[in-house]
């Protein structure tokens, strides 16, 4: 089982992690991705075996491996199950290894030598709704307090959320100075005011769970602060080019797992009278698949040795990524073809390497910016026009930004004024709650925020009373299903561009803002002053919708 002459302990410890994925992964690989489940005892073993600690120091609990053999085991292991493969890089590449980087021995002591033995596992928090590929827009805030930062704002699509116990996450701490202002934390998932969101519903990587990290009002200890303050966003971008590495192994071993699939099918599956191998357009597929992994390999295998050997090796980590991720959704197309029909059916696994291969286009940077990162290497640095921080756009446009705070009857005074010298009445002479509301100008839409599904009523009787109807935020409609899938809004869901649009407990995701983008005037109620809705909005009332909306029904009424 060679591979490229790596040298004998690399492939011996290939042969064991093989050997651990084939017995305790691929037979429940088909289990884990249909039933979206986290699989604890696996990543348990996984820790006590040493796999979750491959390239650290052994001063605290690491193997004391190489690059190279971290990219052997992430190839080996998404080679039967990417979604695996994705813990282990999440944890090793994003939520640890910047630890063992910059972190103080009693960080390290604390947080890394229980990350190291399987204890618990690590988690990277850094994309938010406004803040992607351009990271630098990073909204979420650390204010200092003196002992400690206080932790505000979101961030998704976290990988290993909300089973990882310690996350690295990036915050705005010195506003106004861009990349400069921000900084990075180790933020435990004890702290108070820390919460998760759902887990998201994926197409692939299932095993992989992955949701929001919330921030409210958390206290961060300021020895919490990992290594400079302004230095989190120059942190995170060495983080990512060591994780880019990790993605173009992922990415392997969903193309070599396809690969292997493909060509034992094609041995066995007769047409015509002879094995479908034996067709020569069915050896030139397998041909070329098996030139390109092999390429494949060697750009991940250099990138690894480039980084073993303390050699710059961003430009070689994007490349590694952008062509093994391209390679791996061309390698699964091709394999699911020569299944034919068959491959299209759940349980077979080219089927689920195909919807795995999908994700290592986009995360780490999509392949898009990994040309950017590329290029960048290959020409000289433009000239900077201005250091001026550019503007950002909301996706709803200028909206005025009234935000009414503190006595909730008199916020509710302000803001129920505001709508009347907009020319809005509140006479019952509209549609009721339950009316569909593509018929309807007005709509009250229910979001996370409102907690149980009792508190609908409540929503329902308020929405009555501004004569609209009832529609949802994505994870009220698809996750909770408090109403049918029909009621919400957003960028998968309906569009809605009628007059009045009233958010309550909608924290405002760009994916949600897409949905009512055209919608004349936009009102939020919502606890979290930070929530991200109230800079997309006309007018908002931060408080407790079960003390707002009670007080702005009776003054609708009084109205009359």
């Amino acid at each position: 089982m060679a591979f490229d002459n790596l040298p004998r302990d690399i492939e011996e410890f290939r042969t064991y992690v093989r050997e651990f994925a084939e017995k305790k992964i691929k037979p429940i690989a088909f289990q884990l991705d249909n039933t979206k489940e986290f699989p604890k005892e696996i990543v348990k073993e996984m820790g006590e075996i040493g796999l979750l600690s491959v390239p650290f120091d052994q001063e605290y609990g690491g193997a004391g491996l190489s690059q190279m053999h971290y990219t052997v085991l992430v190839e080996e292991i998404s080679r039967v199950d990417a979604g695996c493969g994705t813990i282990i890089a999440a944890h090793t590449s994003l939520g640890t290894w910047g630890i063992q980087e910059w972190g103080t021995d009693e960080q390290k002591e604390k947080y890394l030598r229980p990350l190291l033995d399987g204890r618990s596992i690590g988690g990277f928090g850094l994309t938010e709704d406004n803040a992607g590929s351009d990271s630098a827009g990073t909204e979420t805030t650390a204010e200092y307090k003196g002992d400690h930062y206080l932790l505000n704002g979101k961030k998704i699509y976290i990988t290993n959320a909300p089973h990882a116990q310690t996350y690295l996450v990036t915050a705005v701490t010195e506003p106004g100075k861009g990349n400069h202002g921000i900084s990075m934390f180790i933020v435990d998932k004890d702290f108070e005011g820390f919460t998760f969101s759902e887990p998201y519903d994926k197409l692939g990587i299932r095993s992989s769970i992955t949701a929001e990290l919330h921030f409210k009002n958390v206290k961060v200890p300021k020895e919490n602060l990992l290594g400079e303050l302004g230095k989190g966003f120059k942190q995170a971008m060495i983080i990512l080019d060591s994780g880019r590495i990790g993605v173009g192994a992922q990415a392997l071993g969903i193309a070599q797992g396809a690969y292997e699939s493909a060509l034992n099918y094609t041995k066995q599956r007769e047409q015509f009278g002879k094995a479908i191998a034996y067709f020569q357009n069915t050896q030139f597929m397998l041909a070329d698949m098996a030139t390109k992994i092999k390429a494949g390999r060697l750009l991940c295998y250099d990138a690894s040795k480039r980084k073993d050997n303390g050699e710059t090796f961003a430009m070689e980590a994007a490349m590694a990524k952008m062509y093994c991720s391209d390679l791996a959704a061309e390698v699964t197309t091709n394999a699911l073809q020569l299944y034919g029909g068959s491959g299209f059916i759940k349980g077979v696994d080219v089927e689920r390497f195909y919807r795995d291969a999908k994700i290592t286009q986009i995360y780490e940077g999509t392949n898009q910016i990994m040309r950017m990162v590329i290029a960048s290497y290959l020409l000289p640095r433009p000239e900077k026009k201005s250091d001026k921080a550019k503007e950002k756009k909301s996706v709803v446009g200028d909206r005025k930004k009234q935000i009414f705070k503190g006595d909730v009857k008199e916020s509710v005074k302000k803001f129920v004024q505001a709508l009347k010298d907009e020319g809005y009445t509140f006479d019952n002479a509209r549609p009721e709650a339950d009316t569909n509301f593509e018929k309807s100008d007005r709509i009250v839409v229910a979001g996370m925020g409102i907690g149980e599904e009792q508190n609908l009523n409540l929503v329902n009787d308020f929405a009555k009373e501004v004569d609209a109807s009832v529609g949802a935020s994505r994870p009220v409609s698809e996750v909770k299903h408090y109403l049918p899938l029909d009621r919400y809004l957003g960028l998968s869901g309906q569009n809605w561009a009628g007059d009045l649009y009233i958010g309550v407990g909608v924290s405002g995701a760009v994916q949600h803002l897409l949905g009512i983008k055209d919608v004349k005037t936009i009102c939020v109620i919502n606890n979290d002053e930070a929530a991200p809705f109230f800079e997309n909005c006309d007018y908002g009332i931060v408080g407790d919708f079960h003390e707002v909306l009670p007080v702005l029904i009776e003054e609708i009424k009084n109205q009359r």
